[in-house]
């Protein structure tokens, strides 16, 4: 059986690694062996942090359409609960924007809001 030399693949698979490695501190970004080790941890915190991202996004659409109800005198979940009675099908992402680009447009729905919850 004829010896099989690695050369060319290694080198290549190498420098593949390095290249995804750069900018990492120390001898991460240099060092093939603690290059592999970072990357494999580096590619299961993308994996997490592509989930938790849309978790963390939900959360400051909330605090966002909370600070905009109380300006008007509501908190949060009645804004919601008044908005889902009256109809209005907006999601946390389009209602975070209006209340933090266009007051007085968030300042009717608020009104839309009070008004379904009343009647």
């Amino acid at each position: 059986m004829p010896r099989v030399k690695t050369g060319v693949v290694r080198r290549r698979r190498h420098k593949k690694t390095l290249k995804q490695a750069k900018g990492f501190w120390g001898s991460r970004s240099k060092q093939y062996k603690n290059a592999f080790q970072t990357l494999l941890n580096a590619a299961t915190y993308e994996y997490r942090d592509r989930r938790n991202k849309k978790r963390d996004f939900r959360r400051l659409w909330i605090q966002r359409i909370n600070a905009g109800a109380r300006l008007h005198g509501m908190n949060y979940s009645t804004f919601i609960n008044g908005l889902k009675t009256a109809g209005v099908d907006l999601n946390r992402k389009v209602l975070a924007d209006i209340a933090a680009r266009e007051p007085e447009v968030f300042a009717t729905l608020v009104q839309t809001a009070k008004a379904s919850r009343n009647g």
